[in-house]
């Protein structure tokens, strides 16, 4: 049990060195953090989405700050988790399939503080890609918490192919992120017509990402 506490404790270390180096090393082009640093400012709770693909990209931008974020429990995201932990982030390990009801309690209590900053993939741990699972708009609901969607873009990437594509940013390129105008869903809103709402709102703003970031390399 100790020598598997101290490999892990390595390859968080090393992992986080190399994002740092990885990250570090790209020009941003971060726009809209106002949409929920204004809400924030206000005591209002916001809920940060972002496809599981891109969630190395907005952990590091968010590093150091107070964000509240759900990790499955299998082996990868332990090391995540760390590496969240390490940059200052609170983890509330779970999902949809293990311990998922502990986490969402957790998330709950979060979203009732005034002011909270909570993080999400909506489609991970598992997939399917791009399709939301129920804890993220149940949780708005009950909290009436703000949905934030975010879309990361890059010059340049390490694609791995699983249920998703998962991004590992190149050094040296430049990452463009965008923070969605707020999403509010009202408690008793039909929940199918809530997914369709949230799918169409990460989709814009994934296409004024992109847009943007193709128009500056032309």
């Amino acid at each position: 049990m100790m020598i598997d506490s101290l490999k892990t404790g390595l390859k968080v270390s090393l992992a986080s060195i190399l994002l740092k180096i990885f990250y570090g090393t790209n020009r941003k082009d971060v726009r809209g953090r106002h949409h929920y640093q204004s809400l924030i400012h206000e005591g209002k709770s916001v809920i940060l989405t972002v496809w599981h693909g891109h969630l190395l990209s907005i952990v590091h931008d968010l590093r150091n700050a107070p964000v509240n974020a759900i990790a499955g429990t299998h082996r990868d995201a332990e090391i995540i988790s760390q590496i969240a932990i390490k940059w200052g982030w609170n983890m509330m390990r779970g999902s949809s399939k293990e311990k998922g009801e502990v986490a969402y309690k957790e998330m709950i209590r979060a979203l009732k503080k005034s002011g909270s900053l909570v993080f999400i993939t909506p489609d991970g741990p598992t997939g399917p890609a791009h399709i939301p699972k129920p804890g993220v708009i149940r949780a708005a609901q009950a909290t009436q918490s703000a949905i934030v969607p975010i879309s990361v873009h890059s010059t340049s990437s390490w694609e791995f192919k699983n249920w998703d594509t998962f991004y590992l940013e190149k050094p040296f390129g430049k990452i463009f992120i965008e923070y969605g105008e707020p999403v509010f869903f009202e408690k008793g809103q039909n929940f199918d017509t809530c997914t369709k709402i949230l799918i169409e709102k990460m989709a814009e703003v994934e296409q004024y990402n992109l847009q943007v970031a193709n128009n500056e390399s032309l």
